[in-house]
């Protein structure tokens, strides 16, 4: 399987501000993409954000599957974190982030209260890896475009502090990714859900593992957008890319078609799709 590896420059000076700031907020917000909840995670957090509150914020809930969702959010409060699932591009859910953040720091907050601060704000720092959407949440917190946005990975480039209206003072930090994945399926997940810059990858690797994927997990919604039968599946996956690509009008430029999956899964247009399984023991609680 290929290994797609991505970690620019400004991400390791990211990663030194990061671990600077820390010590001037109450709690992390950690943005994930609800697609790849647990791929989306930089592994380097735990190590960076040390013993601070953190609130996993699940954006993009919209394009995931939604009981896979609610199966994550459980699992990462199994963890001891607090989590909630969110669609900043449709304002959906935007006002559980601060109600889940004073649930966090209760304790903080009432002995701030107790010295005579009625309405006690809340520092937090917003982390996540590039293109889970973090500016466009902090952009919904705000009411108006402050962070910088961008589909694509690497926008934000400095940090900045955010006020809010419902008592949140956030800092926003540079997407941060890791040095190297250790699996090959996260750098796969990642290049399709936007999170490394198309540059680096190929697309048809990319492509090929969405369809081995939804074959396997999704075949009804895979066969029905692209009018494929059982009998489709009997060749190679690479066979049946280049039949794809052929069936689209596009000849052999397979890469063309590629490319068309993959933005057709970006957009949503294959159906809510969580690439990352459940752990088991979570499962087996919902059945």
């Amino acid at each position: 399987m290929v290994n797609i590896q991505w970690y620019p420059g400004h991400m390791a000076k990211a990663k030194r501000q990061v671990q600077e700031k820390l010590k001037q907020v109450d709690a992390v917000f950690e943005i994930v993409d609800a697609r790849v909840p647990l791929s989306s995670r930089n592994p380097m957090l735990d190590e960076v954000t040390k013993q601070k509150p953190r609130l996993i914020i699940l954006n993009k809930a919209d394009l995931a599957e939604p009981n896979k969702t609610k199966q994550w959010i459980k699992y990462y409060q199994q963890q001891g974190y607090a989590a909630v699932a969110i669609d900043a591009q449709h304002h959906a859910n935007l006002p559980q982030i601060a109600k889940q953040a004073r649930i966090l720091l209760a304790d903080k907050i009432a002995k701030q209260q107790a010295k005579g601060i009625k309405q006690p704000t809340v520092k937090a720092m917003c982390i996540g890896i590039p293109n889970v959407g973090k500016s466009t949440v902090l952009n919904r917190l705000m009411h108006k475009n402050i962070a910088i946005t961008g589909n694509k990975p690497g926008v934000t480039k400095n940090q900045q502090w955010l006020k809010t209206k419902d008592g949140l003072a956030l800092l926003d930090t540079p997407g941060i990714l890791w040095p190297k994945f250790e699996d090959p399926e996260v750098g796969l997940k990642l290049s399709l859900t936007g999170a490394i810059s198309d540059a680096v990858y190929h697309e048809d690797d990319v492509a090929l593992f969405l369809l081995t994927f939804a074959h396997q997990f999704y075949p009804t919604a895979l066969n029905k957008f692209y009018h494929l039968t059982d009998e489709d599946f009997n060749q190679s996956m690479g066979d049946l890319l280049l039949q794809m690509t052929k069936h689209a009008g596009m000849k052999d430029d397979y890469d063309r078609f590629a490319r068309k999956m993959i933005l057709d899964y970006r957009k949503g247009l294959l159906g809510k799709i969580t690439l990352d399984l459940v752990p088991q023991q979570v499962d087996d609680d919902n059945e």
